[in-house]
C-alpha cells in the first residue's frame, strides 16, 4: 500500500526576500529570550521540525556544541537553500529537506533524541495533532517536546495606532481560511497530552517592548513586517490596498511616541515522553 500523502502546509507569508529579512530579525530578537527556557547542554541530541531559513536551528546547534547532534527538517526549498548557507560550518548540524509529518529519519533515530523542538510550525499546519505525534514519537524515554507557537489574539497595543488593532485581526482571522489555526498557541498542553506526552511546563517566551527599549523598534518592525507578508492574500480577501498601506504606516511612524508600548507572548508549552520500564 503506498503511503499517505501529507497534508499540506499553508505558510502565508511566502519565501520573498523581504520575509527572509523578517525572519532573520526575528531571530535574532526571540532566540537569546527562548534558548534560556530550552535548558540546552553540550552533547545533546536535538530534533528541529520546521526549521525555516536555519537561524533558530544554528542557535540549538551552538548550544550543545560540535559533540552534540541536531537533525534539522524542512520542506520548503526556498528556506532549506538558506539554511544551508546559515548552517554551513557547523558539523554537529544535519539538515534535511522532508516533510514534518513524514520526516526522513532512520529507523534507529526513531526514540533517540533529548529534546524536539517545534517553533511556529503548528500554526502553519492543517493537523498540528499529527505533527506533534510525530514529535513524541521521535523523542527518546524520558527525553522532551517543546512547543512555541502563536496565539495571535494576544497581541496588544498601546496606546493604539489607528487602525493597526483591527487589520491584526482581519490578518490572523486570514489563517482560518487557509485551514489553519491562529489561536494554537492556547492548546500546545492540549496537543502534547493527545500525542501521550506528560506536560511538565508552560509559559510565555515575552515579544514585545516599549518605547525607550533598544528593541522597540526591531520589534514593531517585525510586527508590521508579518502583516505586510500577507499583503496579497489580505487583499485577494478583499481589503482594500491603499488603507492597508495607510495603517502599516502610521503604525511604523506610532514607534515614535515616547508612551507606546506593544505587548506579546510566544506560548511555550513542554512535555516529556514516559521513560522505559525498569527491566
Amino acid at each position: 500500500m503506498p503511503p499517505e500523502t501529507p497534508p499540506p502546509s499553508h505558510y502565508v507569508h511566502g519565501t520573498s526576500q523581504a520575509e527572509q529579512a523578517r525572519l532573520a530579525q526575528m531571530n535574532r530578537i526571540l532566540n537569546d529570550r527562548e534558548l534560556p527556557e530550552l535548558g540546552l547542554a553540550p552533547g545533546d541530541r536535538v530534533l528541529e521540525l520546521g526549521a525555516g531559513t536555519g537561524l533558530c536551528a544554528a542557535a540549538l546547534a551552538d548550544a550543545i556544541g560540535t559533540e552534540g547532534c541536531l537533525v534539522a527538517i524542512e520542506r520548503d526549498p526556498a528556506q532549506l537553500r538558506a539554511a544551508r548557507e546559515v548552517l554551513a560550518g557547523r558539523p554537529q548540524v544535519d539538515l534535511r529537506a522532508g516533510d514534518v509529518y513524514e520526516p526522513p529519519l532512520a529507523e534507529g533515530e526513531w526514540g533517540s533524541f533529548d529534546l524536539v523542538h517545534c517553533r511556529f510550525l503548528l500554526e502553519h499546519l492543517p493537523d498540528p495533532g499529527r505533527a506533534v505525534a510525530v514529535a513524541a514519537r521521535a523523542a527518546r524515554p524520558g527525553g522532551r517536546v517543546v512547543l512555541a507557537d502563536d496565539d495571535h489574539e494576544l497581541l496588544r497595543t498601546w496606546p493604539e495606532p489607528p487602525g493597526w488593532q483591527a487589520l491584526w485581526a482581519r490578518y490572523w482571522r486570514a489563517y482560518e481560511g487557509l485551514g489553519n489555526d491562529p489561536l494554537v498557541g492556547r492548546k500546545l498542553v492540549q496537543l502534547l497530552v493527545a500525542a501521550g506526552l506528560q506536560p511538565t511546563r508552560n509559559t510565555y517566551v515575552f515579544f514585545g517592548a516599549c518605547s525607550g527599549d533598544p528593541l522597540f523598534g526591531d520589534v514593531v518592525a517585525n510586527m508590521v513586517g508579518v502583516v505586510a507578508g500577507a499583503r496579497e492574500h489580505l487583499l485577494d480577501e478583499g481589503l482594500d490596498g491603499p488603507r492597508f498601506d495607510r495603517v502599516l504606516e502610521d503604525t511604523l511612524r506610532w514607534r515614535e511616541r515616547d508612551d507606546a508600548a506593544l505587548w506579546y507572548g510566544v506560548s511555550w508549552a513542554e512535555a516529556q515522553r514516559a521513560p522505559s520500564e525498569p527491566s
